[in-house]
């Protein structure tokens, strides 16, 4: 049910789209009324997303670490709707090591993705909202941004890359531009599925004063309002969305 009447029409990117915190986002803008651009790294998982979302506006496969990717999705969205008013920029992935054992090709993929891609669709995005005038640039960081987390070194510098990287976009674009991020805690993805057992996530949520992880849809509620006018005094903020995971030793 749509919420934000002038998110209607409004023209939307979200990449990472063809799961979790990413389809589910794409969902609620086009709950919303909005045209929503989906972009995702998996063509085969993207395929499956234009089957089964046939109300969504448009779909690109990019590599977002990929200049040349990017570029072309943002052509690509120019020619067939127009332009762009919202950006999510969500793709990103995470691999479980110690220290000690991450790759330097590991860590020069995640930083690719995770901070590289945000960077590069950032850019395309505020260089447009700027010659128009307007626009509000979305940016998916994490708590793993904001203290550090065992097993993630990689990611977790990533994300605390992306908070800088908002704070500073969001000081340069303004007033035209609002660029926000948000940080998710724990949430019931499959790429979370996939490194975690069972055991492990109970264990996890036992640490989480609302004792579950949060479901993608939450996350995506939360881009909406970000979106809207109701958040227009909203830039450079990092918006914690954790169950209370942060708020103190629990």
């Amino acid at each position: 049910m749509a919420r934000y009447e002038e998110l209607e029409g409004r023209r939307v990117m979200v990449t990472g789209a063809a799961s979790g915190i990413g389809l589910a986002t794409a969902c609620r803008f086009a709950e919303e009324g909005a045209r929503v651009f989906v972009v995702d790294y998996n063509a085969e998982a993207l395929e499956e997303t234009r089957k089964a979302h046939p109300e969504f506006a448009g779909f690109s496969p990019a590599d977002v670490s990929r200049e040349e990717d990017v570029a072309a999705a943002f052509r690509q969205m120019d020619r067939e709707l127009g332009g762009i008013d919202v950006l999510i920029s969500n793709a990103g992935i995470s691999v479980r090591n110690g220290v000690l054992d991450v790759s330097y090709s590991q860590w020069n993929r995640t930083m690719g993705i995770n901070l590289g891609g945000m960077f590069l669709c950032a850019r395309e995005a505020g260089r447009r909202m700027k010659e128009q005038g307007g626009g509000v640039i979305l940016m998916t960081a994490s708590t793993n941004g904001t203290e550090g987390h065992r097993w993630y070194a990689d990611y977790n510098a990533s994300k605390a890359g992306v908070i800088l990287l908002t704070k500073t976009m969001a000081l340069e674009l303004a007033p035209v531009v609002r660029v926000n991020c948000v940080c998710p805690g724990y949430v019931l993805t499959p790429m979370q599925r996939a490194e975690y057992t069972d055991e492990m996530l109970a264990k996890v949520n036992e640490g989480i004063p609302m004792k579950r992880h949060a479901e993608p849809e939450e996350i995506a509620s939360l881009y909406a309002f970000l979106a809207s006018d109701d958040a227009r005094y909203i830039t450079g903020a990092d918006v914690r969305i954790d169950g209370g995971e942060t708020a103190g030793l629990y």
